[in-house]
């Protein structure tokens, strides 16, 4: 057998089922428009969700209790929200929370006063949830 060769490939007479085998309209005309939010201006960074900054804190303790973890980051802003998922098997923290500011100003404090610190005997880090693609 001679693999230099270039062999034409013969059709199996098989189709191809499923996303991309054939081409198709879906996203033809008005349903190939998805929503966006407004673009800033710059090009790289943290990038806003629907309703705040969301900053990602983890390394948090699994006996944390939300309490611990919204006393230590309330006073760098408001807290719209925060979410620190629990372990459904346990019932103990799974190492991570979500906190989201208002404005970019107070998440951007609250990076940089609590990474890196410790909140019941665990090292802090924290970094924005979402950020622009380079």
């Amino acid at each position: 057998v001679d693999y230099d060769e270039d062999e034409v490939s013969k059709p199996t007479g098989r189709r191809i089922k499923g996303r991309g085998a054939e081409e198709d309209d879906r996203y033809a005309g008005k349903a190939g428009k998805f929503e966006r939010l407004p673009h800033d201006d710059d090009d790289a960074g943290p990038a806003r969700s629907i309703e705040g900054w969301v900053v990602i804190v983890s390394g948090v303790h699994e006996e944390a209790q939300e309490d611990d973890v919204f006393e230590a980051f309330a006073e760098f802003g408001d807290i719209k929200n925060l979410h620190l998922n629990l372990d459904r098997r346990t019932g103990f923290v799974k190492g991570y929370a979500f906190i989201e500011y208002e404005t970019k100003q107070e998440a951007a404090k609250a990076i940089k006063g609590m990474n890196g610190q410790v909140l019941l005997e665990q090292r802090l880090s924290v970094h924005w949830a979402f950020t622009k693609p380079s």
